[in-house]
């Protein structure tokens, strides 16, 4: 039988990208999350077994373990606030003990690289650092691996570089941004936690992970801007609390105020490779460079490649910002089948119009071709042959078809019965998405509806934030006359 892997901190960005890699490989995977519920959107939910609990609680704890024979310490207190460094250095002791009596054989930790001598290290770095030694004093082997910057969508602090930059012009920053950096791909930190587990000769040693690019903190963002053809000056200003800036931070980005602060004090010192033993140990790895880190996750700003992590959150409407996407969500049941709610999703828009303020869906499209009537589509109902000329055919009977044109959408996926995707094509400072999924119901059926849109620029933010009032007026009709129409037959 494949050895059993624990895997900590379920919820978090990297773990969500080390159980699925370890499943492709062949392991049987446990995780251990806080808050079960929000694994809903994980796609590799079903190929797992989870355990609700953390190491506060020594009874979920003990239960992880059973079993195991290597675990990812994957766990950080940033969210807990004031006082989390205490919290981390707990946490770390329980569970060091805990795997020496369930008879671990080998523990894999992700900590933050710095340099442990440096005067002004930041509490966080300080205890990233002090958390890989209170796992070290137990009798269970550990490999450390410390990386600084994770270049990658949905990873912290790439969100961070991604949502300032993107939003603004100018950016005031503090005299931290000129110290030194090397950030790594993510794709590339997975590679090092998976050798680790595979190398029995890693276990005992710290290594140190950096990509080929060594740059100040701050030309993070310009090259970022520089990458996506926008405009950006930075210019440093002394004295700037932190508290200030993780206020921006948690207001124009996914990271949450408790985090943001922890991050942004962690500018205060250096975060390079200084022991080149990851290299040495892990010859077969070669970490990429940042412009096609970058390159990299760009191309996952799609839909179909985020984890839907809004569907745990156990609420009917959600507003968030994930992945670089500015999302709209909605889920109501409908006392209909899952077929009836499709049947009435296929004849949303063209000649059928919009169950809900169809003259403002007729009005944008208006508008667009208006101001761009050159490149707007010529035609605007739905399909391009034969149905979009107003011709009979069969195919007007059978609902629509991936790359058919719906007003000024285009069908991007659809799965028949339970699926439907559209690809705005009107001309916004950004690229927007709406989506439909059906699902069977005890009492009928599951009806989500979700808008993304991946905001360009500073002009990106605005046009989404002043069409707020609108959106929230128009998305909530659309899913619920869409949920009468069913429910009426």
């Amino acid at each position: 039988m494949a050895p059993l892997i624990l895997v900590t901190g379920a919820n978090g960005y990297i773990a969500s990208r080390v159980v699925p890699r370890l499943l492709q490989a062949g392991y049987r995977v446990r995780v251990l999350a806080r808050e079960p519920l929000r694994l809903a959107g994980r796609s590799w939910l079903p190929s797992v077994e989870v355990v609700e609990g953390s190491t506060r609680d020594a009874a979920s704890l003990n239960q992880a373990l059973q079993g195991v024979d290597t675990a990812y310490y994957l766990i950080h207190n940033m969210a807990s606030g004031r006082g989390y460094v205490e919290v981390e250095k707990e946490s770390a002791r329980r569970f060091a003990a805990a795997a020496e009596q369930a008879g671990l054989k080998h523990i894999i930790y992700l900590g933050g690289l710095a340099d442990p001598k440096a005067p002004n290290l930041a509490p966080h770095m300080r205890s990233r650092i002090e958390t890989g030694e209170i796992l070290r004093r137990g009798r269970v082997p550990v490999t450390e691996f410390r990386a600084g910057v994770i270049v990658g969508a949905g990873s912290i602090s790439f969100e961070m570089i991604r949502f300032l930059t993107e939003c603004f012009p100018i950016m005031p920053g503090p005299t931290w941004l000129r110290n030194q950096s090397q950030p790594i791909a993510a794709a590339n930190v997975i590679d090092y936690l998976m050798a680790g587990l595979q190398r029995p000769q890693a276990r005992g040693g710290i290594y140190e992970m950096g990509g080929p690019d060594r740059m100040p903190y701050a030309d993070t963002m310009l090259r970022y801007a520089q990458f996506r053809g926008l405009k950006r000056w930075l210019f440093m200003l002394p004295g700037i609390p932190i508290s200030i800036m993780a206020r921006f931070v948690d207001w124009l980005t996914p990271v949450p105020f408790p985090i943001a602060t922890a991050l942004v004090g962690g500018l205060q010192s250096d975060s390079i490779v200084l022991v080149d033993s990851a290299r040495r140990m892990f010859p077969e790895i070669n970490p990429i460079s940042y412009a096609v880190a970058l390159q990299t996750a760009m191309q996952d700003l799609l839909p179909e490649r985020l984890e839907r992590v809004w569907e745990g959150f156990g609420r009917d409407v959600v507003k968030t910002k994930h992945e670089g996407f500015l999302i709209d969500y909605r889920r109501l049941e409908v006392q209909a089948s899952p077929s009836a709610v499709y049947a009435n999703l296929i004849h949303v828009g063209g000649r059928d119009g919009w169950p809900y303020a169809n003259w403002l869906w007729r009005l944008r499209g208006w508008i667009d071709r208006l101001f761009s009537p050159h490149d707007a589509p010529k035609n605007l109902q739905r399909g391009d042959n034969p149905r979009g000329s107003g011709e009979a055919s069969d195919s007007a009977h059978r609902g629509i078809a991936i790359g058919e044109r719906v007003d000024y959408y285009r069908v991007e996926a659809l799965e028949p019965g339970t699926l439907i995707r559209l690809h705005s094509e009107l001309h916004a400072p950004g690229e927007g998405w709406m989506e439909w999924n059906v699902r069977p119901a005890a009492q009928g059926a599951i009806l989500t509806q979700t808008a993304f849109f991946a905001p360009r620029g500073l002009a990106g933010f605005a046009y989404w934030l002043l069409l707020s009032p609108l959106h929230q007026l128009v998305f909530r009709g659309l899913i619920r006359a869409i949920k009468r129409r069913s429910e009426a037959g």
